[in-house]
């Protein structure tokens, strides 16, 4: 009623809209059909048109009034960087998705192993991946390019974040994150880094500035993920991963360094100055880039492809081993069948 009396009055005003989130900025576009080796996740910007989530979604988050924001200025938490991160895993689930970064526009898709969907491990006591997993958009792990920290090159791969936050995202959203600090995995003698980042959204967000933040606020998490990749690979008949520095969590500001150096290390791969073997650099918006091309190219591209997935086959089984080291002395292996059709095997070793 008072609402009413003021708006009679002239007094009232409509409250401002709420920010938008990153993911109002774009959207996704599934094709083919869920676990199968056809499914595709396309991104679309907030024009409506087919990009690439690996060089078109901008490394650094902008201010929420974007398009008057220039484009090198990034968005600023008090005095904290935020970036855009693009997520691949949602938090407790198996299947091991990815961008797929030698296909035009870089699609999501479930990676496959010797003909099979690939599916992780449950590292005992956890489920499926455990922590919303994704990337960094315009950054490249450079193959050729030996990395001096670790003595190894690249994985190439844009660089693998790690968000803790509390909520579960979904695949394909674009989160607004800031980083706290980074592990140097050594996988298969290459460089793989994984960011720890945070939501800003979060409501935990604001205590959390570094990687010691982590260890206080979230005691355990960051043993629980070397633990995580150290044996992650065991379950299909790998080694245990090694790690540089010793398995030690670098700090906020060398994790920066990190990003900047992978974003360079692109910002290379998209002019043409460095041999980006079959990865494809097909884009919308990266200025001045030979591989840069037309909104309706980019919806022709996804056309083409489309077709081929339209026909897509009943999927294959995949399975997703449940991994402990715990109790000890005991050699066992159990398979049953999941709800959806996939095979789950539970071995203790």
């Amino acid at each position: 009623m008072r609402a009413l009396l003021l708006r009679a009055r002239g007094l009232w005003r409509r409250p401002p809209p709420p920010s938008r989130p990153a993911m109002a900025l774009y959207r996704t576009e599934p094709r083919g059909r869920p676990r199968s080796p056809h499914y595709r996740l396309y991104f679309k910007n907030s024009e409506g048109h087919y990009i690439s989530p690996f060089h078109d979604i901008p490394l650094l988050a902008e201010s929420e009034e974007q398009k008057n924001i220039p484009p090198k200025r990034a968005r600023i938490d008090g005095d904290e960087t935020v970036f855009n991160m693009v997520v691949e895993v949602p938090r407790w689930t198996n299947a091991k998705m990815e961008i797929a970064t030698k296909e035009p526009l870089n699609p999501i898709k479930q990676d496959i192993k010797k003909g099979k969907l690939r599916y992780v491990a449950n590292i005992f006591p956890h489920k499926g991946y455990i922590w919303n997993y994704g990337a960094l958009p315009q950054t490249w792990e450079d193959p050729h390019h030996k990395d001096h920290n670790t003595a190894c090159c690249g994985d190439n791969d844009p660089i693998d974040v790690c968000e803790i936050g509390s909520k579960v995202h979904a695949r394909g959203e674009i989160v607004r994150v800031k980083i706290l600090g980074a592990l140097a995995l050594i996988d298969e003698s290459e460089t793989d880094w994984k960011l720890i980042a945070i939501n800003v959204a979060d409501p935990d967000a604001p205590k959390f500035h570094d990687i010691d933040d982590v260890r206080k606020y979230k005691p355990g998490y960051l043993e629980a993920t070397l633990n995580w990749f150290r044996f992650y690979k065991v379950p299909d008949g790998k080694p245990e991963n090694r790690f540089g520095f010793n398995g030690e969590f670098k700090d906020k500001d060398f994790a920066h360094d990190v990003i900047k150096s992978t974003h360079e290390c692109w910002k290379a791969l998209l002019h043409k100055k460095v041999d980006g073997g079959a990865i494809n650099c097909l884009n919308v918006q990266v200025q001045d880039s030979p591989f840069r091309c037309s909104a309706e190219e980019a919806r022709s591209v996804v056309q083409t492809a489309s077709s081929s997935m339209d026909q897509d086959p009943v999927s294959k089984e995949g399975t997703i081993r449940v991994y402990s080291i715990w109790p000890p002395g005991l050699n066992r292996l159990h398979s049953w069948k999941h709800n959806e059709g996939i095979k789950i095997e539970k071995a203790f070793i």
